[in-house]
């Protein structure tokens, strides 16, 4: 078994489709697409890699344009920075909390329900002021694992959302989102969940979940295609905190 990542492989072939192809600092490089259909591995593998070579200082995002040779590859790559890809973390997620989600449907009291509904509620209010705080978001989540009385889930749950708060690649992803409406198609989904918790549905709670963090992965890939005339650019700012 490799002792990387799967996007930290693709990013290593990058480095030597560049080189091979003799490729100079400030040239394109192929788009997503083609990368994708070239390597034989999926856009959001490619999303990733990228990601971790523009952090790396070997390529840069132009507006509206795409993605460009920023320095020579060297023959030895640099040490890799053991860094979750966003995409991978999302599928954890998918996989993990959709059947969470289902297994709390079942477990789930009036106190639960009530709790949900207040971190919804510290949601919208988030989102109705901008605020680019996502506790409510993280506290929904966190809270249907309580909901299941398994502390082991719980910890699996809290342990997700750490790697996200402290990836560099996740906080680099989010640079490239500037339209925050989404927030409001994920306050809906959260909805569409406690309705399921609230029903006492087990499948329904699980498919709830898992169109959820689909949206989110769908979402995330939308808003931060580079080689969308609409990006926005914001990549070139200093990385701040994201949630």
């Amino acid at each position: 078994m490799s002792g990387t990542r799967r996007y930290q492989d693709v990013a290593t072939e990058l480095r030597g489709l560049v080189r091979s192809r003799g490729m100079k600092v400030g040239e394109r490089l192929m788009s997503e697409r083609q990368i994708s259909e070239e390597l034989q591995v999926s856009r959001s593998l490619v999303r990733e890699a990228l990601i971790m070579l523009e952090i790396e200082g070997l390529v840069e995002v132009r507006q509206g344009s795409g993605i460009y040779l920023s320095s020579s590859p060297e023959e030895k790559a640099p040490p890799m920075r053991d860094d979750i890809g966003p995409f991978e973390l999302l599928q954890a997620r998918q996989l993990l909390e959709s059947n969470i989600a289902a297994f709390a449907a079942e477990m789930v009291t009036k106190n639960d329900i009530l709790r949900l509904r207040e971190a919804l509620e510290v949601e919208r209010r988030g989102i109705e002021t901008s605020d680019p705080d996502y506790s409510g978001d993280e506290m929904f989540h966190l809270l249907i694992a309580e909901a299941t009385q398994n502390s082991v889930l719980v910890d699996m749950v809290r342990e997700l959302w750490r790697k996200r708060e402290q990836s560099p690649m996740w906080a680099r992803l989010h640079e490239r989102i500037f339209n925050a409406d989404y927030r409001k198609a994920w306050l809906d989904d959260h909805r569409i969940i406690l309705t399921a918790l609230q029903s006492k549905d087990p499948a329904a709670a699980r498919r709830a979940m898992w169109q959820h963090l689909e949206n989110v992965r769908e979402t995330l890939m939308e808003l931060s295609d580079v080689e969308d005339p609409a990006f926005d650019g914001y990549l070139f700012q200093p990385i701040a905190q994201i949630s």
